[in-house]
């Protein structure tokens, strides 16, 4: 009930601002599982997906969402469970690894959609960063869920980091045909399986958002940048 309020809400609000164009709509399947896999572009990535379409999405989120102190915190949490986003405790030998897979296994076996993006965080400069193998390749194979790719187009260009007030245009959304890994079923501890099924998915992500492909973890990336920029600004003594 409260999903179906903030969709009308909230995506009732996106669509309306910003008609978001869709391509592939017909192969997200009416009803049974199915695992959205999307590249990362944007914060409201996870909002305009689930906008376009007529089924419910859930996400996976950090718990700090769900646990900050105060009325501030109280409305963020509602906000989040109330879009479909489930928090996850990152803390812990193995962080968000056990517990996004767990999460999305459960919301799979009610039959519903389960959105995931592979490369683990935002690009951090609008091109397609390697997927993680441990996420995405172990919930396909423990559910037998089929993999839907899916490109988001020019959301990170809405809002670039340092502005406050969003651009009016038109983002875009490619949904791709499913994928079936039912032949690799039950090898999910096979490390090379996980390796292959991942690629295959970012491979198809790739040729629906027409991103060049940077063959490294977006977070190693956002490591160097940062480091970068650090050796760049003069130092105070």
């Amino acid at each position: 009930m409260i999903y179906g309020a903030m969709k009308f809400s909230v995506g009732g609000s996106l669509k309306l601002a910003f008609r978001p164009w869709v391509e592939g709509i017909e192969n997200v399947p009416a009803e049974g599982p199915a695992i959205l896999a999307s590249n990362h572009l944007s914060f409201s990535d996870s909002f305009f997906l689930p906008a376009v379409l007529d089924r419910k999405v859930t996400f996976i989120a950090k718990a700090e969402y769900f646990t900050t102190p105060g009325i501030k915190g109280k409305l963020t949490a509602a906000f989040f469970k109330g879009v479909g986003q489930l928090p996850v405790d990152r803390s812990g030998a193995r962080g968000a690894g056990e517990a996004a897979i767990k999460s999305g296994v459960d919301v799979l076996a009610k039959g519903e959609l389960f959105g995931i993006y592979p490369e683990g965080t935002r690009s951090p400069d609008g091109r397609l960063y390697r997927g993680k193998p441990g996420g995405l390749a172990r919930v396909a194979l423990a559910s037998g869920a089929p993999v839907i790719p899916v490109a988001m187009i020019d959301t990170e260009k809405i809002q670039p980091p340092g502005k406050v007030v969003p651009k009016l245009m038109r983002p875009g959304i490619r949904i791709g045909k499913p994928l079936d890994f039912s032949r690799y079923q039950g090898m999910e501890g096979d490390r090379f399986i996980l390796r292959s099924v991942t690629d295959e998915v970012m491979y198809e992500i790739m040729k629906l958002s027409g991103q060049e492909y940077v063959d490294v973890y977006a977070t190693a990336a956002k490591r160097q940048l940062a480091e970068a920029a650090k050796e760049k600004s003069p130092s105070v003594e």
